[in-house]
């Protein structure tokens, strides 16, 4: 692969980026109220309700925002980028140049996710700001733990779109997919755990391996122990992580997050390079 066409490919995808008004408008509604909630959980408090306790409230609305609202940006701007492509004819034209599958595929990837965590990196940035000059008081090596926490989740949910997107072919259908997808993390993760733990009475340990293979329940997880909080709060399976795992819970986590990175995008470039047509 040459290194010079991913960097042109990747400006490119910089660049459509910052003029599409979608990702500009959840990158602002991102950004916007990171600063709010974080202004929010500062000011409301009174006493006993300062330094770690407040940060504790500002990170807890950020992993709540972060659950929400990074997911649905990833998933759909990066399946509407690869199969609005495809459906426009554009993709076509692109690869009659003298470029590779995986240039373009790897291109089009990386551009997207420089955009996608610019857009979060100056959410949590304003945040951080906003925490320091409010006089919260907290570790910097915790808060950037959270960052890097939801800077896989986001890259996680990119490498999924791409493969969505690599399938669907056409703008909506993707588009409505990952909405089906972001429906089905959100808000089938914590009461499809807890139907399905019900139902079947499943033992504490099954109950947590089954959380792992949701992202966004392992990010969940992981900012809690990056903000120096207890899994306790997630009942007997969090207690079963602790005791089972301990100092390794951290590791454990980022090792999924990071397969969520690579699994979706190693079978979107399988699924891509193998394909005659676009």
């Amino acid at each position: 692969m040459e290194p010079r066409i991913i960097v042109t490919l990747l400006r490119k995808e910089v660049n459509d980026s910052l003029k599409n008004r979608w990702f500009v408008l959840y990158a602002s509604v991102f950004a916007g109220l990171a600063l709010l909630l974080s202004w929010l959980s500062l000011s409301g408090g009174g006493i006993g309700y300062s330094g770690f306790a407040s940060f504790g409230r500002t990170a807890a609305s950020l992993v709540n925002l972060v659950s929400l609202i990074v997911p649905l940006m990833a998933l759909t701007v990066g399946a509407g980028s690869l199969a609005g492509e495809q459906e426009r004819g554009t993709l076509n034209y692109l690869l009659s140049q003298p470029v590779s599958r995986a240039e373009v595929l790897l291109g089009k990837y990386l551009g997207l996710a420089a955009s996608l965590l610019g857009a979060l990196g100056l959410g949590f940035g304003l945040s951080g700001l906003v925490i320091a000059g409010r006089g919260g008081q907290t570790d910097a090596s915790a808060y950037g733990l959270l960052v890097a926490f939801a800077f896989a989740l986001a890259l996680g949910m990119l490498s999924l779109s791409f493969l969505v997107g690599v399938l669907a072919r056409k703008a909506t259908v993707a588009t409505s997919v990952t909405l089906f997808l972001w429906l089905t993390l959100v808000f089938g993760g914590d009461l499809g755990l807890m139907g399905t733990a019900l139902a079947f009475k499943l033992p504490i340990s099954t109950l947590f391996h089954l959380a792992l293979i949701n992202p966004l329940q392992v990010f969940k997880m992981s900012s809690l122990i990056s903000i120096n909080a207890t899994l306790d709060v997630l009942g007997p399976a969090g207690i079963y992580a602790m005791q089972t795992y301990g100092q390794g819970l951290t590791r454990l986590f980022l090792g999924s997050l990071v397969t969520w990175v690579i699994i979706p995008l190693f079978a979107s470039y399988v699924i891509f390079s193998q394909r005659g047509d676009v």
